[in-house]
């Protein structure tokens, strides 16, 4: 039968199709580890105090990319590159979500709005990050070798989005409302079409990988089509929406040191 558990187990099971989805794990963290400082470093005199949570951020996602890193390790696997049609960051980025790679390494103090907007996309990826770590944790937080930096990833997003629900109201309060919500709208438009394109990508890749018959293929790939069409119908919303979190205050104080998977 064909599952999101099954689906991933064959992947967790053989050690190309592991490589790949941990190599393309670590280049998105490492990615974001990198965007995160160098907003830290260029926030506006006026946005100072969240510059020590941006900070914890990208140290969390440093972390991350450690994480998946060591599972290689541990299979004696090196990180491999990561086909541009897999590489879910730098996609968005090139869609024009997140503050351009230029603008961050221009050495020049961002503006308020730009602090803004980089929160609004923050809002509508880690709400796609969180929900998938949710999934991995739901099937393999008991795995021997996954598990424990699983479930440490998944804690550390779902700190990233209570903080990106939290900083965005009180932004909205100070009188950003109109841009927040015209940048959330914007964004997850362009996420969900690039999260489809490369969900059909990964899938295509692993299905070689793995020897998968084309009926299997065919039926993923159905899949991740209606998923594109449920949430461009509206479950988009979930991603737009801002409630205050229940965890305060979740990126006060440094990031917690990973310990080797």
């Amino acid at each position: 039968m064909l599952s999101a558990r099954s689906l991933f187990q064959e992947i967790l099971d053989n050690d190309e199709s592991f490589q790949l989805f941990c190599s393309v794990a670590a280049s998105g963290e490492a990615q974001g580890g990198w965007e995160n400082g160098r907003i830290a470093a260029l926030v506006p005199d006026t946005m100072r105090d969240l510059a020590p949570k941006i900070t914890r951020h990208g140290a969390d996602e440093d972390k991350h990319g450690r994480l998946f890193r060591a599972l290689l390790r541990k299979r004696d696997l090196k990180e491999v590159e990561v086909p541009l049609e897999l590489d879910y960051t730098l996609l968005l980025e090139r869609a024009g979500i997140g503050l351009a790679h230029s603008k961050l390494r221009a050495d020049e103090t961002l503006t308020e709005e730009d602090i803004v907007v980089y929160l609004s996309h923050s809002r509508v990826t880690e709400q796609r990050a969180a929900d998938q770590m949710d999934m991995l944790v739901t099937y393999f937080g008991d795995h021997p070798e996954a598990g424990k930096p699983i479930k440490m990833i998944c804690q550390d997003e779902e700190n990233h989005l209570a903080y990106c629900h939290e900083e965005l109201l009180r932004l909205a309060a100070l009188g950003h409302g109109r841009t927040i919500q015209r940048t959330l709208r914007e964004c997850v438009r362009v996420e969900i079409k690039v999260y489809r394109d490369v969900s059909l990508a990964v899938m295509d890749r692993m299905g070689r990988v793995l020897g998968w018959p084309a009926h299997k293929s065919a039926l993923l790939s159905t899949g991740i089509r209606l998923m594109y069409l449920y949430e461009r119908l509206g479950g988009w919303r979930k991603a737009v929406t801002l409630t205050m979190p229940e965890r305060r205050g979740a990126l006060d104080g440094p990031a917690t040191a990973g310990e080797a998977a």
